[in-house]
């Protein structure tokens, strides 16, 4: 299992995307921990449901499976 945090800085696309721990990317302040998952998956789906009113991606770098645009 991997540790996720969902970036609260919105991106230049309007996404707020989310990291695994250990990405270069992974946010140290404004973010909210998304705890421990299987993957990216779940991560973003939990990510999704806690911000409803949130444009949610997965890194291209660390999360590319879950990464849409």
């Amino acid at each position: 299992m991997a540790y996720y945090r969902l970036n609260l800085n919105r991106q230049s696309n309007g996404d707020h995307e989310v990291h695994e721990q250990g990405c270069t990317y992974y946010p140290t302040q404004n973010y909210d921990s998304l705890g421990s998952h299987d993957s990216c998956k779940s991560a973003v789906s939990k990510a999704k449901k806690d911000y409803l009113d949130k444009q949610i991606n997965g890194c291209y770098y660390c999360s590319r499976s879950c990464h849409t645009s």
